[in-house]
């Protein structure tokens, strides 16, 4: 009985050494946890002016809005929306939009302070996004996604 319960124990803590060392390489590397997030001073960045930063790969847009283009962007009524957001819900604060720099429609990369909107304009197919990050015109479905970040004390940290 001895033997037969030894063999098990044996048995069963192979098993579950080969399993922890199996999950265990499904967990992120150092390297991807370094990417996971970013930190940036927006302090330098002018009123009125668009900033584009790198986050896993892609464009991040952080654009310093001015008072004006606060107010213009809350006033536009819902209904000349094609994907129906209003500013208040895409900013933490309204003085700054941070977006993803992806076109929804077919992943460009659109141009800043370009557009009839004078936000982004992506050149690729014509979608015309405003100063809030939401398609107004063309054939690209949904607003400029927001990516998770927090603003505090001159630090804007994405993911």
């Amino acid at each position: 009985y001895f033997m037969l319960g030894g063999a098990r124990l044996v048995y069963a803590s192979s098993v579950r050494l080969a399993l922890i060392k199996f999950v265990s390489t499904m967990s992120a590397s150092a390297d991807v946890l370094a990417l996971a997030s970013a930190e940036f001073n927006i302090d330098s960045i002018a009123e009125g002016t668009t900033l584009t930063v790198k986050w896993r790969g892609k464009p991040v847009f952080i654009r310093h809005r001015t008072a004006a283009e606060v107010a213009r962007e809350a006033a536009v009524p819902m209904s000349a929306l094609k994907d129906a957001q209003t500013d208040s819900d895409r900013v933490q604060n309204p003085e700054w939009l941070i977006v993803l720099g992806i076109c929804t429609h077919l992943g460009c990369v659109p141009i800043s302070g370009a557009g009839d909107y004078n936000g982004w304009f992506c050149p690729c197919h014509g979608s015309h996004y405003d100063v809030s990050g939401r398609i107004r015109k063309g054939p690209a479905p949904l607003n400029l996604e927001i990516p998770p970040y927090t603003l505090s004390d001159g630090k804007l940290v994405v993911g």
